[in-house]
């Protein structure tokens, strides 16, 4: 019998597994890259940009929009973990379905509102203080990163789902001070 060799990963696959991941890598990068840099100008030439503190600031929210998505992808927000563990393994799925529900229905109303702040923003041509760049281009980290969790959200709802079919245990995560 020959042994076949897995499948090979498509980009798809792999920008599932990993985008948020690289996108995060990214703007951390960004965001030490000038703020290192700032503070060499600020201390070693007694000048700083203006730019520099804003671009950093406008990374650092995309960074925590993104991460949100990657948190929910992974189970690593915050829960009630002692609960979780009181209760079987069907009503531990169960728990985690309406916690997945519960995420969609407020990410949805958060995404619409998101939306709402975006249109006026074009709709009033509101430019950065200092880039002065229409601030939708940064602002729109919000809506994305609820639309990311929204996603990453019906991905876990139909992983919970499977497993339960299944009679398998609910992925859980890790704990807050799991290693």
């Amino acid at each position: 019998m020959q042994h076949r060799p897995p499948p090979a990963v498509t980009w798809l696959q792999r920008l599932d597994r990993d985008a948020e991941r690289w996108a995060m890598l990214v703007f951390y990068a960004f965001c030490c890259i000038v703020i290192v840099q700032e503070v060499l100008r600020r201390f070693v030439l007694s000048y700083s940009s203006a730019w520099g503190e804003e671009a950093a600031r406008y990374a650092f929210i995309y960074l925590g929009w993104i991460g949100a998505a990657y948190a929910v992808r992974e189970r690593a927000h915050i829960r009630f973990d002692f609960v979780l563990r009181a209760v079987g393994p069907r009503a531990r799925s169960a728990l985690y379905l309406f916690g997945e529900l519960a995420t969609i229905a407020f990410a949805c109303v958060a995404l619409y509102w998101s939306m709402h702040t975006i249109q006026m923003l074009l709709q009033f041509d509101a430019a950065t203080p200092v880039l002065r760049i229409n601030k939708s281009w940064f602002e729109a980290a919000v809506p994305i990163g609820f639309a990311l969790v929204i996603f990453r959200s019906l991905q876990a709802m139909r992983r919970d789902l499977r497993d339960l079919v299944r009679g398998d245990e609910a992925f859980a995560g890790k704990a807050m001070f799991e290693d």
